[in-house]
């Protein structure tokens, strides 16, 4: 973790009796004075208890921060383990989790500080009916990062890539990160007209508003929530049978209340950038890493692209898979990251 600006500066005058005198005078007897600043406690960094009724996705701590204007927001953590923190990102989805990233987290837990963000309306975070967009997860995504208090490794989901390359890209100005690991990104596929990204967002607002009347929105998410549902999207990204574990877990998210907001402004599209190609992965200088295979719902047709533009960035399949390599091809998966977070070091 790095040191404060301010108590390295205090630290400095006092090591060369630049502080007031006063500051400085301790009785003979007196015990040593402390040169190191107390760790701050869990309150004051903004982490309180998680207050989520949803079960643990697995053994660890599962707490929350306050993310201004929305509530809380929910997260995981190991902290046994020295040296750069990681942060998982889940993807978006009707029953997103912190169980997606499970493998990883148990695989990496002790060896390194390990975090898992569940994104606002979201796992155990808060579920209100408020506007659910990209601004607000990366919103999330830096306060997470704050709350860690250092430099991070990013794995990312799915679209949780691209809220990740956008804070990567931001001009926040903390704990940075420090390496991008993008699994299945979206934002990858063929590239669209002019015309369609132009059209697209009020598309999709328009979608939105269709979806989002009471009398359709209960019926699509009760739909979408029943285990037959589930079974099958879950089957378009395994190449074998879904893991029962991640399949049990959704089913639970899923049946949370405030559970239909969120996913509403995921189907309509609301909460993709139209061009994240252009506007988001194409800009990146963060090292990066993709990790793909086949995917149920995505395409990589512009990664050859991306890959012959950006030295920064390289890519590994991880086959046979499609999608959730951490659960078919888990050591497949931390070989190469491994491999990359070496170069970085």
């Amino acid at each position: 973790m790095k040191t404060k600006p301010v108590l390295t500066a205090l630290l400095a005058a006092a090591a060369l009796g630049l502080l007031p005198a006063g500051a400085q005078t301790a009785s003979p007897t007196a015990a040593p004075q402390s040169t190191t600043a107390p760790a701050k406690t869990a309150a004051e960094r903004g982490i309180f208890p998680s207050t989520s009724k949803l079960p643990n996705a697995f053994s660890a701590d599962k707490l929350s921060f306050n993310l201004v204007g929305f509530g809380r927001v929910g997260f995981y953590s190991d902290t046994s383990g020295a040296g750069r923190p990681l942060l998982l990102l889940t993807s978006v989805n009707a029953a997103a989790s912190a169980y997606e990233m499970r493998p990883l987290f148990l695989a990496y837990r002790g060896t390194r500080p390990v975090y898992v963000l569940e994104w606002p309306g979201f796992g155990s975070s808060d579920r209100p009916d408020v506007r659910y967009t990209p601004e607000l997860m990366t919103r999330a995504l830096e306060q997470m990062i704050d709350v860690i208090g250092a430099d991070v490794d990013v794995v990312a989901l799915s679209l949780g890539s691209e809220f990740a390359a956008r804070a990567a890209l931001g001009s926040y100005s903390g704990p940075r990160v420090r390496s991008l690991t993008l699994i299945s990104p979206t934002g990858l596929s063929e590239a669209k007209s002019a015309a369609y990204l132009a059209a697209e967002p009020q598309n999709s607002a328009n979608l939105y508003r269709t979806l989002s009347s009471p009398l359709l929105s209960g019926a699509l998410y009760g739909l979408l929530s029943t285990p037959p549902v589930i079974d099958l999207f879950l089957r378009r990204s395994f190449e074998g049978q879904p893991d029962p574990g991640l399949e049990s877990y959704a089913a639970l998210a899923t049946r949370q209340p405030g559970a239909v907001y969120a996913p509403l402004f995921f189907i309509s599209g609301l909460l993709r950038t139209p061009d994240a190609y252009t506007d988001l992965y194409s800009k990146l200088a963060t090292p990066t890493l993709v990790l793909y295979d086949r995917d149920g719902f995505v395409n990589f047709t512009r990664l050859p692209d991306l890959l012959a533009a950006k030295a920064n960035v390289r890519a590994v399949k991880v086959a046979p898979t499609k999608g959730l390599p951490q659960f078919e091809q888990l050591s497949q998966v931390t070989a190469a990251l491994d491999a990359f977070w070496a170069v970085q070091k």
